[in-house]
């Protein structure tokens, strides 16, 4: 996950997940010239690279090697989930239209 604040560096947050893992690690974060080479190492080898400045936030105070906080659960669960549909190439959901009045 990638973020670009209009007055500082851009920071970047690599998570990983096993399915043994209680929850998703923090693999790397960084700023400037450490984001980008994040940045880079995930394009490089085909990993999607998300930016969501407000998620990028919470998780730059995790430290390296600690799992997310409880309170992230749900944000992170929800992009797992969004990334694995892209992964497995399955169409996204119908727009339900709301019903005629």
């Amino acid at each position: 996950m990638a973020r670009k604040p209009d007055d500082a560096q851009r920071e970047a947050v690599a998570l990983a997940y096993r399915q043994t893992d209680a929850a998703p690690r923090v693999v790397a974060r960084g700023r400037g010239l450490v984001a980008e080479q994040i940045i880079a190492r995930a394009q490089e080898h085909g990993v999607f690279v998300h930016e969501s400045p407000e998620l990028v936030a919470l998780l730059m105070q995790v430290d390296i090697d600690e799992h997310i906080p409880p309170q992230l659960y749900l944000a992170v669960a929800e992009l797992l989930a969004w990334l694995y549909r892209l992964e497995q190439e399955e169409p996204p959901p119908p727009f339900a239209s709301p019903p005629a009045a």
